[in-house]
């Protein structure tokens, strides 16, 4: 039998001073699904952090660290040592996560850790195979961005590593602790680095030079030299997917997207793709909760 279309929500009417916002992660969640969006920004529904999202935290976390250290310190040894204080400070402020290493078999809590950390150890030695840290002085680590495009949508985020040249290049560095993507799909990836260039095209009027993904497990880097153009076109088609969420949040249609990227989704049970029942949508101003989008502290998606 044909579900009822769920109820519209409400448009908003912003606050005065209060912008509707995007981040690449919140506009990357809308082209996979729609659904999926709305689960995590409108019902803000609990996610189970999985093993590999909390590696990524980890091992952004001693790359940051990292170059805290006087350059010739940058070395192996030293970021493995920061591995263990990284994941000791994690646990502490999450505590939850320390089941994650549960005794499972006939492997120990402790064994299972072990080998978690060794994994976390081979992705910082793979760093030290695409990059000297010794020869570098990043500008800026993990720093915010944001700016507001004339239509007033709000767009942030926190960038990995900007490195400036002496002759005032800019490069763009984000760290991927999965694989490379196939050919076919390395436009999806370089969007967030095209949104990120295209903010601070935006806030300090220079076009960045080189936009660099470094992924750590597959030992690559995938570098693109952004044009004007570029930035033009990742500033409508974000324009364009901001208003296609507002049609969403107009006629309370979120669609739902099966694909291969359902296995990492902890909602399946409750999606209609895969024959479940969504909770009512929420009366929340999808205004505020994009506002108060995923922090940059929370656990990152597993080809982060």
């Amino acid at each position: 039998m044909q579900q009822a279309a769920p109820a519209p929500t409400a448009a908003p009417v912003p606050a005065p001073g209060v912008h509707p916002s995007l981040s690449p992660s919140r506009a990357g969640d809308f082209m996979t699904c729609p659904l999926m969006y709305r689960f995590r920004v409108l019902d803000r529904l609990p996610e189970a952090p999985s093993r590999d999202a909390v590696r990524g935290t980890v091992v952004h976390s001693v790359l940051e660290r990292l170059f805290d250290l006087p350059a010739p310190d940058r070395t192996p040894e030293r970021a493995a040592e920061l591995l263990r204080p990284a994941w000791d400070d994690l646990r502490e402020s999450e505590p939850e996560l320390a089941d994650m290493f549960a005794p499972a078999g006939e492997q120990t809590a402790a064994e299972s850790l072990a080998a978690w950390l060794d994994e976390c150890q081979g992705l910082l030695h793979r760093y030290f195979t695409l990059e000297d840290p010794r020869r570098l002085e990043p500008a800026e680590r993990e720093v915010y961005v944001e700016t507001l495009l004339e239509s007033g949508l709000q767009l942030r985020g926190y960038i990995d590593r900007v490195d400036i040249a002496p002759t005032g290049e800019v490069r763009i560095v984000d760290y991927k602790t999965g694989r490379a993507p196939h050919q076919h799909y390395e436009a999806k990836a370089l969007f967030q680095m095209k949104f990120y260039a295209l903010v601070l095209w935006r806030t300090r009027g220079v076009l960045p030079r080189m936009l660099q993904l470094v992924y750590l497990g597959s030992g690559e880097i995938l570098r693109y030299v952004p044009e004007e153009r570029d930035l033009l076109a990742t500033e409508r088609k974000v324009q364009a997917l901001w208003a296609a969420i507002e049609r969403a949040t107009e006629t309370g249609e979120w669609r739902a997207n099966k694909s291969a990227l359902c296995a990492w989704c902890d909602h399946q049970a409750i999606c209609p793709a895969w024959g479940g029942t969504p909770p009512p949508l929420p009366t929340r101003d999808p205004v505020a909760a994009v506002e108060t989008d995923v922090p940059h502290t929370s656990l990152r998606h597993p080809d982060a």
